[in-house]
């Protein structure tokens, strides 16, 4: 039957990058988007324009990941062991580059100012993690609130460091165990006043941790083997109810995050996940049949959380470490996608879909809640690496009808001055050309509004952007 419906189609092609596209966030109220590719070059890109506003090469080798840090920072993660932190507000823009790394440069291309630098881990292939350093923070005149910045330690590579930042002091060391390979994907973040960590690993197993500040020590409450590959990304949802995890094989699991309320000992798994999401309100049965819904899990994951020892008043910190109490259980939904090779795993900031990017060139997009695919966008020729989501405020315009009523508003005529005294030179300013004053205001309203139309999309369209190996990014907006 014949049909009118053609394939996805991007807003926009951003051509800059030589090298593959490995990292990619919106920054700057989704006015800025920065990418960042295997020969540590970063390019920030204007999205009212679709120009490049600074270019400079950040690290001696590939970057694994790039963060917005406050109103005028960023944060770049490389291969070269590094992680620095980079002033990079509207004003500094101007005295950088924007000569793409396409080719040699024929003029220097100046860095940012350096704020931080912290020494790290990077033989995981595993990006940076981070959170604000309070559950609730207040208020705070600087530019660069405190933020957690998680990373695999630098001696042993099953193990995390979370540093403090601006003090670039390390606060933790959390290890959840040496079986596991190395961490391959991280997140951090508050639920309710407990430090959360979810970490995903070589063997495929994810492990949520939280902090016991009254005994100083983590403790690991929900663990799952979801994957026979390595996880190779992971996010947590807006609602902070459950997180998703894609792998090099060809599933993508969903899984609860545990109630910040503590635990007590001897409950069921299921039990001690209250409130997590719709899906796990029936408890183990429901992570029981979700397991039976996967053709790749073992029906063993579903049993019952097993009770860890209460340790002694007396045990050293080495003993806590050793009697750390954990939750072995099943993911809420699991799903055999048939596509081997999705990373960079992001949830939208509505929590209602979710996209990746895949080594087969296509970026699919799916639902948060069923794990459905919803749509597969295929431009790239080669594997997508990089895949962010604009970060929309809830409540935030950006619809069609939004931008054609801004385009079509009718300007307010020109009110009677208030002071008669100034009636002269009002209208004067007013009336040029022999009182034509609809002529001298209709162009210079017609262009501000053109400009605040362009901030406007960018700021509330639901950006999904895709890198790729072969350098370039795509934009889309299709949902």
């Amino acid at each position: 039957m014949a049909t009118d419906a053609r394939p996805a189609q991007p807003k926009s092609i951003l051509r800059g990058h030589k090298a593959q596209v490995h990292a990619a966030a919106f920054v700057r109220a989704n006015e800025r988007l920065l990418t960042a590719d295997a020969e540590g070059f970063v390019v920030v890109w204007d999205l009212t324009i679709m120009r490049p506003r600074a270019v400079w090469q950040a690290h001696a080798g590939g970057i694994l990941g790039v963060a917005g840090w406050g109103a005028d920072s960023v944060i770049t993660h490389g291969r070269d062991n590094k992680l620095i932190a980079w002033k990079l507000a509207d004003d500094d823009e101007p005295r950088l580059s924007t000569c793409l790394p396409l080719g040699s440069s024929p003029e220097p291309r100046p860095q940012p100012w350096i704020l931080h630098m912290l020494e790290v881990n990077t033989m995981n292939f595993c990006s940076f993690a981070h959170c604000p350093a309070s559950p609730r923070p207040g208020p705070d005149s600087s530019e660069r609130p405190e933020i957690l910045i998680a990373v695999p330690n630098t001696l042993a590579s099953e193990a995390i460091d979370i540093f403090h930042l601006p003090s670039q002091s390390r606060r933790h060391t959390v290890r959840l165990g040496d079986k596991n390979g190395m961490v391959m994907a991280l997140a951090l973040y508050f639920q309710g006043e407990s430090l959360t960590l979810v970490a995903g690993y070589e063997n495929g197993v994810a492990i949520v941790a939280q902090f016991d500040g009254s005994l100083r020590r983590w403790t690991p409450k929900y663990q799952a083997k979801s994957h026979s590959q390595p996880v190779l990304s992971l996010d947590i949802s807006p609602g902070r109810d459950y997180f998703l995890t894609s792998s090099a094989d060809s599933v993508i699991a969903k899984h609860p995050l545990p109630d910040p309320a503590p635990v007590s000992h001897g409950t069921s798994a299921a039990a001690t996940m209250q409130g997590a999401s719709n899906d796990n309100k029936q408890g183990t049965a429901a992570a029981a049949a979700a397991v039976n819904n996967s053709e790749d899990l073992s029906a063993a994951l579903a049993q019952e959380a097993r009770a860890a020892p209460v340790p002694a008043a007396g045990d050293t910190a080495a003993q806590l470490q050793q009697t750390q109490a954990y939750v072995a259980a099943a993911p809420l939904k699991v799903s055999n996608t048939k596509h081997s090779g999705q990373q960079s795993l992001r949830v939208r900031s509505d929590g209602r879909v979710f996209a990746t990017a895949g080594w087969d060139a296509k970026i699919r997009v799916y639902s948060a809640k069923t794990l459905k695919e919803l749509a597969v966008l295929k431009w790239h020729q080669t594997g997508c690496y990089a895949a962010a989501f604009a970060e929309i405020e809830p409540g935030a315009g950006g619809g069609d009808g939004d931008k054609e009523a801004e385009i079509t508003e009718t300007p307010t005529p020109p009110r009677a001055p208030a002071n008669p005294d100034n009636s002269s030179r009002e209208m004067q300013a007013q009336v040029q050309g022999g009182g034509r004053s609809s002529g001298a205001l209709v162009p210079k309203l017609v262009a501000l509004t053109v400009r605040d139309t362009r901030i406007r999309q960018a700021k509330t369209a639901h950006w999904l952007a895709a890198g790729s190996k072969d350098g370039k990014v795509s934009l889309w907006d299709i949902f």
